[in-house]
């Protein structure tokens, strides 16, 4: 009987490459996306919490496109407020939560990535 061994596919050295680049482009892409939410979401949490006024443009662009990938994490924690003679400051725990979530989401999508990554033979015949 023949011994059962797994069978080596070769694979041209020009494959490998082109496997591995679209391997770290599509890492780049994903550290990108949660780059730019990060962005996103920490100057939401410096406007909260430094009481900017809503009604400015850009803060208000901020929270808005924020919110929706805040959503899922909407009542997790109340929102801690300070009210004083000008600004009224906010502390988000959601802000914080959705920042490690997504992270963390981000950095299990780069190690599924990974996993795809085809291994080189470094073997010397």
């Amino acid at each position: 009987m023949d011994k059962l061994e797994p069978k080596e596919h070769p694979m041209h050295g020009s494959a490998v490459i082109k496997t591995d680049h679209a391997n770290l482009q599509a890492r780049r892409i994903v550290y990108y996306i949660l780059g730019v939410l990060e962005v996103l979401f920490a100057f939401r949490l410096i406007f909260k919490l430094l009481g900017a006024n809503p009604q400015s443009s850009f803060v208000s662009f901020i929270y808005t496109v924020s919110q929706a990938f805040l959503s899922p994490f909407s009542g997790i924690f109340r929102s801690a407020v300070t009210k004083g003679f000008e600004t009224q400051s906010v502390l988000e725990p959601t802000t914080i939560i959705a920042m490690i979530v997504y992270a963390v989401v981000a950095w299990g999508i780069v190690k599924l990535i990974e996993i795809n990554k085809p291994h080189q033979n470094t073997e010397i015949h």
